[in-house]
């Protein structure tokens, strides 16, 4: 299994653990969107990009990443498991 799937699970498992969801996020006909969209309870979301360490988002990805947050959604890259439970709880902080 390749680590950005190892990383990938482990998110869903601890966003579950803090009562979340953790959805795959597809959109047809719009490339370069987030990996996953979080729900948090307390209606706290957010878009998470997942990728093995070391590894930058395409620059397609960035762009979306860049209109996301200019529509005020919060969206994170995580290349690193360890940075799992800081963002689930910047998430649900906000």
């Amino acid at each position: 299994m390749a680590l950005e799937q190892k990383i990938e699970q482990k998110l869903a498992r601890e966003v579950r653990k803090h009562g979340g969801l953790c959805l795959k996020f597809t959109s047809p006909g719009t490339a370069g969107m987030p990996d996953r969209l979080i729900l948090m309870p307390g209606g706290h979301t957010a878009f998470i990009e997942v990728k093995a360490p070391g590894q930058k988002p395409r620059p397609l990805q960035t762009h979306r990443h860049q209109q996301l947050t200019e529509l005020g959604a919060l969206v994170r890259i995580i290349d690193n498991p360890n940075h799992i439970t800081e963002i689930i709880n910047e998430i649900q902080n906000r």
